[in-house]
Order: C-alpha cells, then sequence, then structure tokens
C-alpha cells in the first residue's frame, strides 16, 4: 500500500479521499492545498507527484494510484484519441489534447486531468480559457484554466464516485458542453454521451445504436471484440 503523507494532523484534511494502491509511493500533501487555489499552486510546482491522478473536486483531494487497466482503459482511451484527433485535425476544429493536462475552473471549484479533451479555436479566440505558462519556460504551458469543450473519463474500479458523481457535476457546473462517460468493466459497455440540461447532465438517447454529439457533428458507436491474438479491441465508428 502506498504512503500517502499529508503535511500536518489526519484533522486538517476532512476532505481528503486516498486511493493507495503502489507500495513504492510516497505522496506528501500540503495543506493548502485542501483549497482550489491551493491546490493549483500545489500542481504547477515541482513538489507535485508524477505518477497516479490527484485531483481538486467538490473541496475533496482525491489520490488514485492504481495502475490504469490494459485493456478496460488504456485500450478505449488509444482508439477514441485515433479517432477523435484525426477527425480534429483533419477539419482544422481545434486542438485535443490528451490524458496529463490539468485542467482548472474557478466556478466548479475543479482542478482536473481528464482522459482527454477538446478545445475548439473559437474557444480559444473568445478567452474562455487561459493557459498557464511553465516557471520556468514561459512559451510551455502546464494547465487550462477556464471552460472546455469536450472532456471524456473511462471509469476504473477506483474512479466510479469521481467520474460518475463528482467530475459529471463539476464538469456541468464548468460550463463543458459535452462528457463523453464511458465504463467498459462489465460484460457490456456503458458509453454516454451527456450534454447540459436546464440544471444538469442528460444522456443522449442514442438512434440504431447511434449516439449524436453536438460537439463534433458527428454520431458514435463504440463497440468491442477480440482480435487473433486474444486481446480486447475497441473500435469507434463515426458517421
Amino acid at each position: 500500500m502506498a504512503t500517502v503523507t499529508p503535511h500536518g494532523s489526519a484533522t486538517d484534511f476532512p476532505g481528503i479521499t486516498f486511493y493507495p494502491r503502489d507500495e513504492s509511493a510516497t505522496i506528501v500533501i500540503p495543506p493548502s492545498a485542501g483549497t482550489w487555489e491551493g491546490f493549483r499552486q500545489w500542481a504547477l510546482s515541482d513538489d507535485f507527484p508524477e505518477r497516479g491522478k490527484v485531483s481538486f473536486v467538490a473541496g475533496e483531494v482525491l489520490v488514485d494510484m492504481s495502475p490504469e487497466s490494459i485493456d478496460r482503459h488504456n485500450f478505449i482511451k488509444s482508439e477514441i484519441c485515433r479517432v477523435l484527433a484525426g477527425f480534429i485535425r483533419q477539419q482544422k476544429l481545434g486542438k485535443f489534447f490528451i490524458d496529463g493536462v490539468l485542467v482548472s475552473n474557478k466556478r466548479a471549484g475543479v482542478s482536473n486531468e481528464p482522459d482527454a479533451l477538446f478545445l475548439s479555436y473559437q474557444t480559444f479566440r473568445s478567452g474562455k480559457v487561459e493557459l498557464t505558462p511553465a516557471k520556468d519556460h514561459p512559451s510551455s504551458h502546464k494547465e487550462i484554466v477556464g471552460t472546455i469543450d469536450w472532456a471524456v473519463e473511462i471509469v476504473s474500479p477506483s474512479s466510479v464516485r469521481k467520474d460518475t458523481v463528482l467530475l459529471r457535476k463539476a464538469y456541468y457546473q464548468a460550463g463543458v458542453g459535452e462528457y463523453w462517460l464511458i465504463d467498459a468493466l462489465g460484460d457490456e459497455i456503458d458509453f454516454q454521451i451527456l450534454v447540459p440540461s436546464e440544471k444538469e447532465y442528460v444522456a443522449v438517447v442514442a438512434e440504431a445504436g447511434w449516439l449524436a454529439s453536438p460537439t463534433f457533428g458527428k454520431s458514435f458507436k463504440l463497440e468491442r471484440a477480440i482480435d487473433e491474438e486474444g486481446f480486447l479491441e475497441y473500435t469507434l465508428h463515426m458517421q
């Protein structure tokens, strides 16, 4: 089990949830990380852990050191990136980002690294987002602050509450225009395209198995099979 060490007494961190899995890791969380601004300062510092996923959502610091599942997470993410990154570049829609990019929104009080995200050129031009430069390299950026157009989260056993409850609410409050939520842990894939209603996200209703995406102006279907070597293989169809 990981050694997760808040710098202070346990009572100083009532809103921190830990998911330790790796015996080699030690995380020291500063007391200032208990606020959105404090978390961002820590996340942009050299003291922030390079392994695992650490997020600030709904007043909680969530620490997940679980290795990413190859066949029920990484393969899906790779397929989504293969299809969407190529489409976005071909159509010159904006920029596609894979995981590892910190996204922060003050209104929603969230600072998190989605599995992937999309920013349209229109959003860049509108001023809805700002890129935070690295301290030692002003031409390099470490964070997106503001409202992104699209995000996807692929559910892991340790991220069910985070992805399906906390981030679903936080992304809505942050004004994220479209949220893809994918759960492939069971026998069937639960693929949802969530769009804003007046009070919360609602799932797009499938038509003949296809889900329409307002962001990309296309419909999608995610299927899973087993390839000739026995690996799970995912295909994101687009029409």
